[in-house]
Order: C-alpha cells, then structure tokens, then sequence
C-alpha cells in the first residue's frame, strides 16, 4: 500500500471524486476534460519521442527490428501498433512485433500472474532471436513491471538499446532505458484504471515512434501512404486515389499506371511524375533509398 501511494498513476483524482454521483452526461463531459490533458502531456515529451525516433531509424538502416514488450492494456497497445505497420506501410510482419506477457491467450483474457515474472520477459525476446541491432520499447503505465524489466535488463545484457514508455517518471523502466518517454496524464477517473489517461497516452506515443519512423525511412511523400499494401478493395481503392492526389492525374491515369507495375503507389507516382516506364521508376526510387521527393526534386 505504501508503495502504491508512490505512483502517479495509483494517486485518487479530486475532480472525479463524487463521479458515482453525477448525471450521465455529468460523467461524460468530465472524462472528456480529464482526456484533454493527455495530449499536452506527450506534448511535454517531444524531445524524448523524437529521440527514440532516430534511434529507432538508424537501427533499421541498419537490419534492426522495432520490439514493443508490455503487460495487460500496454500489451496490447503494442500489438495494435505492430500489426498495422504491415497494411500501412508494406513493412515484413517481423520488422515491428508486440510481445505481451503471457503471449496470444493473453491478448483477449488477462493471464494471472504472467507480468510477475521477470524471466518470461526474457523467455519471449529469446524466442524471436532479439539482437542488440533490435530496438527495445518497453511499455508499462506503472513503470514498475517485472515482464518488461526483465525483457530490458536482457536486451541491455546483449548491447541493446531500450525505450521506455511510463506514466511515471523515475520509475524503475524510466530509468534502465537510454531513452525514457513519461508523460504524466494526471489520476485517472476511476482510480488506478491506466486503460484510460495513461494507455491514451501510451497509445499516442507509439503511433509517434511508428508513424515517425516510417516518414523517415521514405514510406510518406507528402502526407500520403505511398507504401499502402492493397490487400483489400478499401485499400486498392486507395492507392488510386494516393496516386491521383501526388501526381495530380485523373483515376484512369492512376490506374493505368499502378496496374502496370503491380500495384505499387510509389512506381506509379514515379512513372507519372517522371514520364518513365515501371522499371525505370524502380530502378530511380532504388538508388534513392525508394525516397520520392529525392527522386522527383
């Protein structure tokens, strides 16, 4: 009990102290201005995030790997972050991962017990061969979660680097990792529930990391997705349009263009930019790291 009474995510919020009291909408407009204080908390973590973002990009140059490791909801968070990558941005399945202690199961149901132990941490990194070219993001409102302690203690252990991201600055993850991230929310509503301010925040500093990381490694021109995978006729649906809206073309050109170099949005924005064929657009992005402003001027 005393130690809980040490963290900022276990403090009891005065404003909402007579919640169970109030009208519906009464609830509602509070939760509401309890969430707009988290923005402007990650707001106060921009050189941190940023950071972790050129470490996170040098790595991959580098053949590295983006691992997000939690327990519970910052688990999860990190798989949410992790499986998109692959949809958005034409990324391997493997190139960013989510581990959460307990693994699958543990995604849809709690699994007593699983976050206690620190050698679980270390069991799963294992598991997915982590090398120190990896980067590590450990996730955990608290701060305080042995799973991910244990899994950073053992990436550090190889010459890894770590990110944190907390709630709780100078908490044990804040601490191990070369980079801690912490914004502070304030108490949640319901006391102690971090599915609320704090995976809010956590979940604004992860698709941070990502989203910044794929703008630097050439997967955006402009703001549009250029590495869109077209898995699916929403998706296809949208490199035609992605393609129309950079190289100022109409539908038929776009599609015209896409179709003749498989669907690929970058391609087709090369060709119709450029007046090139496919593979000479291919071979342009290529020797330019597949950056198509450095392409296009």
């Amino acid at each position: 009990m005393v130690e809980l009474k040490r963290i900022p995510t276990e403090q009891r919020n005065e404003a909402t102290a007579y919640i169970d009291r109030m009208s519906t909408l009464e609830m509602v407009r509070l939760i509401n201005q309890e969430d707009h204080k988290v923005a402007d908390a990650v707001g106060r973590e921009a050189q941190h995030i940023a950071r972790a973002v050129d470490i996170i990009t040098g790595h991959m140059k580098q053949g590295g790997r983006l691992i997000y490791v939690g327990a519970g909801t910052s688990g999860r968070l990190g798989i949410l972050d992790a499986v998109e990558c692959p949809p958005t941005y034409s990324t391997e399945p493997e190139l960013v991962q989510g581990l959460i202690a307990g693994g699958t199961p543990a995604i849809f149901r709690a699994v007593e017990g699983a976050e206690d132990d620190p050698d679980l941490g270390r069991k799963d990194l294992e598991e997915i061969h982590y090398t120190k070219q990896d980067v590590l993001v450990g996730i955990a409102a608290s701060g305080r979660t042995p799973y991910v302690i244990g899994a950073m203690e053992y990436a550090k252990s190889l010459g890894g680097v770590t990110i944190g991201v907390t709630c709780c600055p100078g908490s044990e993850i804040d601490t191990l990792a070369e980079v801690g991230i912490a914004p502070m929310p304030g108490p949640e509503v319901v006391t102690g529930s971090t599915r609320m301010k704090s995976g809010t925040a956590q979940k604004m500093v992860l698709n941070m990391l990502s989203t910044c990381t794929m703008i630097r490694l050439g997967k955006v021109y402009g703001n549009l997705m250029v590495d869109v995978k077209p898995s699916n006729e929403k998706l296809i649906r949208r490199c035609v349009s992605i393609v129309c809206a950079a190289a100022e073309c109409d539908e038929a050109a776009a599609t015209a263009a896409l179709e003749q170099c498989g669907y690929h949005p970058k391609i087709a924005i090369v060709m119709l930019l450029c007046g090139c064929t496919a593979e000479e657009a291919e071979k342009r992005l290529t020797e330019k790291d597949g950056y198509i402003a450095r392409v296009v001027g």
